[in-house]
């Protein structure tokens, strides 16, 4: 339509006749359907309007865009009577393509156009419909699909609150076991050095110090330990709870409320302990022999520590029981070791003195024995000697040793031919065991003393000038070792006031440094002594022991004896 359509809009008949006519226009411009019901219904409610205001006029125009080809329909609507604020109404559609035919030609004949218009009106109108319907339907299934999606995200909302929530209990439960590996890993660590400490000592008193330092203020406020057979102990009150653990050899736990821990039995709370609680534990190895209680640190004790705390108990028992038979042991060694150390016998023209220190540490009691006796001949033999081993067999096998000693030196006065028969018997009965000794021989009168040796230190000579000699001739071998020998007799001159020193290795030996540098420091003490300190044997025995001994601690027992001719005018029989 290259020419404006331009008409007057008096009537309903000619609003239809310009209704008619844009659809055609607009269906021939090859309008949309939905866009085209819109055109037309917005033109017609336009010219509706108009017709109860005095009518308008309508022009209609269709010309191709020269941009992209499309057909640009307009439609202006101008009232006829001029009133003030009313201005023309107008609306454009743009159509995809060119029109295909005249709009004002009419296809049929004239009677027919009307109602093959509203005709058409209805064909548009239910393919709007359609549209509608399958606009509706997708609408619908949009909404079906976004209720799924909405409930999808929904539970998949749920599934990663329930993963976080397992996720939060998986790392708790993690952190719990953590921390529960670590404590235990603590009190394990606590419990093995505990362990050590109390099993490093056979000292019962140093075992009992040991415990308050390991246990106070972390694991316990207070510690008491309340052992039965201490005759000399203060007399304290012990609490029910620990009465009732010594009776019924199991722990006790008293407090103001149960403390429900593993193995313990709950009592009500202490009248020594009434704010505190108290845990009571048996100290039983093969017999109850004590009990330990312990003062909680706060307001109660925690179940695993508590069964660290018997586990510590029960150690703490064999320890204290292992000390005690030490004890017993070595108490019984010494007596028996000292019963057999006899007195020393007065001899006309030799002042002897003799000392015996047991061993301060470990089982090292036994073994070193002096001995002096005379002989039928009017001699006097003087014997040091040591036994490998120790406590009670090697304490028992000295006896045995100095009892054959005295058998065979009545028949024959040789310090080496004993030694010889000795070495005999001990190949002989006690095969494994070996044995040390060195014999002097003094004979009233005569300043050559006459020595053997089998394996043991060097004895030690001062001279009455104060100069001093070690008697460093070869040892035989040690008594008892597996191979036959014939030990040999030496001479020393001794004249009077000379000093001849015969000990065991326990006065010189030390661990790290060997025996030599210890009988260097025996001739320098007894170089450094004076002649006033000599007349004094005993005093010169002594002030031996005190620079070489008495200052620290012993791994083995010594024997001193010293020998001392004196000349016939100070000889003081006793």
């Amino acid at each position: 339509m290259n020419q404006p359509y331009v008409r007057k809009i008096t009537s309903a008949a000619d609003a239809l006749s310009a209704r008619v006519l844009a659809a055609r226009l607009t269906a021939a411009a090859g309008a949309p359907a939905v866009e085209q019901a819109r055109f037309l219904t917005a033109l017609t409610t336009r010219m509706r309007e108009s017709l109860g205001r005095g009518g308008a006029e309508l022009t209609l125009t269709a010309r191709p865009s020269a941009a992209d080809g499309t057909t640009l329909v307009r439609a202006v609507v101008a009232p006829v009577s001029a009133e003030p604020g009313r201005t023309p109404w107008q609306l454009t559609l743009a159509c995809p393509g060119p029109r295909t035919c005249d709009p004002l030609r009419p296809e049929g004949p004239p009677d027919s156009t009307h109602a093959e218009a509203v005709l058409a009106a209805d064909e548009g109108t239910a393919v709007l419909l359609r549209q509608l319907d399958e606009t509706e339907e997708q609408l619908r299934l949009h909404r079906e699909e976004l209720h799924q999606t909405n409930q999808g995200v929904l539970a998949l909302h749920a599934e990663l609150d329930a993963a976080a929530r397992t996720q939060r209990e998986l790392l708790e439960a993690e952190r719990a076991a953590r921390g529960e590996a670590e404590k235990a890993r603590r009190l394990l660590n606590f419990l093995a050095d505990a362990s050590a400490a109390v099993t490093a000592s056979l000292d019962q008193e140093a075992i009992l110090r040991c415990l308050p330092e390991l246990l106070v203020p972390e694991y316990a406020s207070q510690v008491d330990v309340w052992l039965f057979d201490e005759p000399d102990a203060p007399t304290t009150a012990h609490s029910a709870a620990a009465v009732t653990a010594a009776r019924c050899d199991r722990p006790q736990h008293a407090g103001p409320r149960p403390g429900e821990l593993p193995g313990v039995d709950d009592l009500p709370p202490s009248a020594l302990s009434p704010d505190r609680p108290l845990l009571c534990i048996p100290l039983t190895v093969r017999h109850t022999s004590g009990v330990l209680t312990l003062t909680a640190p706060g307001d109660r004790f925690d179940a695993d520590t508590s069964v660290m705390l018997v586990e510590l108990a029960r150690r703490t028992a064999i320890a204290l029981d292992n000390a005690r038979r030490y004890e017993q042991h070595r108490d019984t060694a010494e007596a028996l070791q000292r019963a057999q150390l006899t007195d020393l016998p007065a001899a006309e023209g030799l002042d002897l003195a003799a000392r015996y220190l047991p061993a301060t540490r470990g089982l090292n009691i036994g073994g070193d024995w002096y001995d002096a006796f005379p002989q039928p001949d009017g001699s006097l033999l003087t014997v040091v000697g040591d036994v490998t081993g120790h406590g009670l067999r090697a304490a028992v096998i000295m006896g045995q040793l100095r009892t054959a000693l005295r058998a065979y030196a009545i028949e024959d006065d040789s310090p080496a031919r004993i030694l010889t028969r000795l070495h005999r018997m001990l190949c002989h009965q006690q095969p494994n065991l070996y044995a040390t000794a060195v014999i002097a021989r003094f004979r009233p009168g005569d300043p050559q003393v006459v020595w053997a040796a089998a394996g043991h230190p060097p004895a030690v000579v001062r001279a009455p000038g104060g100069s001093v000699r070690v008697l460093d001739t070869r040892p035989g071998v040690m008594l008892g070792v597996p191979l036959p020998f014939e030990y040999e007799d030496h001479t020393v001159e001794l004249p009077p006031d000379s000093t001849l020193v015969l000990y065991t290795d326990g006065l010189v030996e030390r661990r790290s440094q060997g025996i030599d540098p210890g009988v260097e420091l025996l001739g320098q003490t007894l170089a450094a002594l004076g002649d006033s300190d000599l007349a004094d044997l005993d005093g010169c025995a002594e002030s031996l022991l005190k620079s070489l001994v008495h200052e620290s601690e012993r791994d083995d027992d010594v024997c001193l004896l010293l020998c001392r001719p004196v000349r016939p005018s100070d000889g003081q029989p006793e």
